[in-house]
C-alpha cells in the first residue's frame, strides 16, 4: 500500500470518528434530560406563582436547569376540577419523571390519573384521611410531600377569632365553597357572626372576593395563610408557605437522583405564624389585646 492511500485512509477515520463524536455527545445529552411536571391548582395571578419562582431557584440551586439538564412544564388548573385533570394527563403524558403539585385538588386528580410517576405535593391537609398515602412516616405509594396543618388547628383558629373578636357567638367556616358572596350574606344576616377560613384552591382564587365580602358584611375573619391577611384580611395562622416549596424541590431533587416517594416521609411545618393586619382591625372597630400582638410574627399597620 502506498503511502498517499495510507494516508487517505487514516484521514477518512479520523474525520469519520470526530463527526461521530458531537453526535454521540448530543444523543447522550437527550438521555440524561429529564421532565419535571408542576401541576398548581390555583391560577398564576396568586401569590403560587411566587412559590413556583422559589422552587425553581432551589432546584437551579441543586444543579437542576431548565432546558440544560431538565425541562419543566407548568399547568395551572385555576380551582377548576375539569382543568386539572387535563393538566394531569399532560404532565403524565410527557411523559414526566416526576410531579410537583401544589394543593388538594391537584393531587386527588394526578392520584386518579397514574400509580406510577413519582409525585411530590405541598400545601395538602390531610392526605392520610383522604386515602392519597398510607402513612406520614411510610407513604407507601407513589406520592409523599409536604402537609399544612391537620384539623386539630381549627381549635386554634377559633381561640383567635374569639381573642381579637370577643363579641362573636357564631362562626361559618369556608371551604370549598363555590357560592362565597350567597353564603357570607346569608350567614351575615344574623349578629355576632365570625368567619374561619381554611385552605383549598377555590379560596386562593377567590382571595380577594372572599377578602371584600367579609369587610363589606364586617364580619371578623382567621385565615389559615398570610397571603390574605396582606390583602387586608384581619388575621391568620398558618404554616410558612415557602418552606413548602423548598422542601418539594429538596424531594424533587431527590427522586431524580433514585430515590423512590414510598421511601421518603411526608413532612408537617415545625412552624406556624401569626399575622395581624391593624388597618383592617380598625376597620371592624376592633381593639387588638396587647398580648395578642406581642404574639404576633408580623402586624401589618
Amino acid at each position: 500500500m502506498h503511502f498517499d492511500q495510507l494516508r487517505r485512509r487514516d484521514f477518512i477515520t479520523l474525520v469519520g470518528g470526530a463527526a461521530s463524536w458531537p453526535l454521540a455527545a448530543r444523543a447522550q445529552q437527550r438521555e440524561q434530560m429529564r421532565r419535571i411536571g408542576v401541576l398548581m391548582s390555583a391560577a398564576s395571578e396568586t401569590d403560587q406563582q411566587a412559590g413556583v419562582t422559589l422552587f425553581l431557584e432551589v432546584l437551579h440551586q441543586l444543579g437542576w436547569i431548565d432546558s440544560h439538564n431538565v425541562r419543566i412544564e407548568i399547568r395551572w388548573a385555576r380551582g377548576d376540577p375539569a382543568e386539572a385533570r387535563k393538566d394531569a394527563e399532560e404532565l403524565v403524558a410527557l411523559p414526566a419523571d416526576v410531579i410537583m403539585v401544589t394543593g388538594q385538588l391537584g393531587l386527588e386528580v394526578l392520584l386518579r390519573v397514574t400509580h406510577s410517576v413519582p409525585i411530590v405535593f405541598n400545601s395538602v391537609i390531610d392526605p392520610v384521611g383522604g386515602g392519597q398515602i398510607d402513612s406520614l412516616a411510610r407513604p407507601g405509594g407513589n406520592a409523599t410531600g409536604f402537609i399544612t396543618f391537620d384539623y386539630a388547628l381549627a381549635a386554634k383558629w377559633a381561640e383567635l377569632l374569639k381573642e381579637i373578636a370577643p363579641t362573636v357567638t357564631r362562626v361559618a367556616v369556608l371551604r370549598d365553597s363555590r357560592q362565597i358572596e350567597q353564603d357570607i350574606t346569608r350567614f351575615a344576616g344574623s349578629p355576632n357572626g365570625g368567619l374561619i377560613l381554611t385552605g383549598s384552591a377555590p379560596a386562593v382564587v377567590h382571595q380577594n372576593l372572599i377578602v371584600a365580602f367579609a369587610a363589606q358584611h364586617k364580619l371578623p375573619a382567621v385565615y389559615y395563610r398570610r397571603y390574605f391577611v396582606t390583602s387586608d384580611g384581619l388575621i391568620s395562622y398558618g404554616w410558612d408557605v415557602d418552606d413548602q416549596y423548598r422542601g418539594a424541590a429538596r424531594y424533587v431533587d431527590r427522586i431524580l437522583k433514585g430515590e423512590k416517594p414510598a421511601d421518603l416521609p411526608v413532612q408537617a411545618p415545625t412552624k406556624y405564624e401569626l399575622v395581624i393586619n391593624l388597618k383592617t382591625a380598625k376597620a371592624l372597630g376592633l381593639d387588638v389585646p396587647a398580648t395578642l400582638l406581642a404574639r404576633a410574627d408580623e402586624v401589618i399597620e
